[in-house]
């Protein structure tokens, strides 16, 4: 009924292979692979991990991805870049858009369903400057897309932590309020979510209704779950940085209502992948605190799925 699997941006010192052999032996059924270009030099938390290098793209090198997914039983949910495409720096943004096309392509090509990206934002502007900079780049993209007959899933991650983020964040797609706008400025069915839903509840909004009220635009779907800290919250303000009254913490150690959540997914009969990301900084101490965290998650979900 579902697909479970993991984020690769949590192995980043594996190699492909190595990935795959991972999620076999520990019982999952597909993975989300992370495709930043081979010469990234993000430095951001879980950015930059590039396990299929989509500029070397080869014959040779698609057989021999899809004899891995063969081989090991595991399917590629998604090809994963979440990079600024809207960043104020033209040659930045157009860098960020030629990958993004790039691993669309990548993901018609090893015949997988959904490319995950952000849609992107300048910080420093308001929601309807960042409309308008949707509607020069993004429907060209999704075009793109939909020629190659490939799903866009959009994170709803606000990219709102550190100071050069603030006070917007550098991803526009947040709120259902900016959802309706994107999606009725491009109605296309391959565009759609990513959906995360620790993002909502740290912003205050409900996680459940978007699964019932989106259920269409539902690409893609990530675990990861979230822990307020309400006497931090009290003493900084919902104006702080999201950092100072929250953290990412693993499925089941936050406030997430995963029963809900899950209940949800079957009423509107999504059948897509579930894929974890690890992001709790309680378990980033060593690869053995990497494997506990994977393990840990995996055996929560595990209860509500059939």
């Amino acid at each position: 009924m579902f697909s479970l699997g993991f984020v690769t941006a949590i192995l980043p010192d594996y190699t492909l292979e190595e990935v795959f052999q991972y999620a076999y032996s520990n019982g999952f059924g597909c993975i989300e692979v992370m495709c930043w270009p081979a010469t990234n030099t993000d430095t951001r938390r879980y950015a930059g991990v590039s396990h299929i290098d989509v500029d070397m793209l080869t014959p040779e090198k698609i057989n021999l991805i899809k004899g891995y997914e063969a081989k090991y039983n595991i399917k590629i949910s998604a090809l994963g870049y979440y990079p600024n495409p809207l960043d104020p720096d033209s040659f930045s943004s157009s860098l960020y858009i030629d990958h993004i096309k790039k691993v669309i392509r990548a993901t018609k090509l090893l015949d997988i369903p959904v490319m995950n990206t952000f849609v992107g934002r300048n910080p420093s502007k308001n929601v309807a400057h960042n409309i308008g900079l949707f509607t020069e780049v993004w429907p060209e993209i999704i075009s793109h897309a939909e020629n190659l007959n490939v799903k866009v899933g959009i994170e709803n991650c606000p990219m709102l932590f550190t100071e050069d983020e603030w006070p917007g964040g550098k991803n526009l797609a947040t709120t259902p309020f900016i959802w309706d706008q994107l999606f009725t400025i491009i109605p296309s069915a391959y565009f759609g979510l990513n959906y995360d839903p620790s993002h909502l509840v740290w912003q205050m909004m409900d996680e459940i209704a978007p699964i019932y009220n989106y259920k269409d635009r539902l690409h893609h779907i990530h675990l990861k779950d979230v822990k307020i800290y309400k006497d931090k919250l009290d003493r900084v303000g919902i104006m702080a940085y999201p950092l100072q009254y929250h953290s990412p913490k693993l499925p089941g150690l936050g406030d997430v209502r995963w029963r809900d959540f899950f209940s949800a997914l079957t009423a509107v009969g999504y059948r897509g992948p579930l894929c974890i990301e690890v992001e709790d900084k309680a378990f980033e101490k060593n690869k053995d605190d990497v494997f506990k965290a994977i393990h840990t998650a995996k055996n929560f979900v595990s209860q509500f799925l059939p």
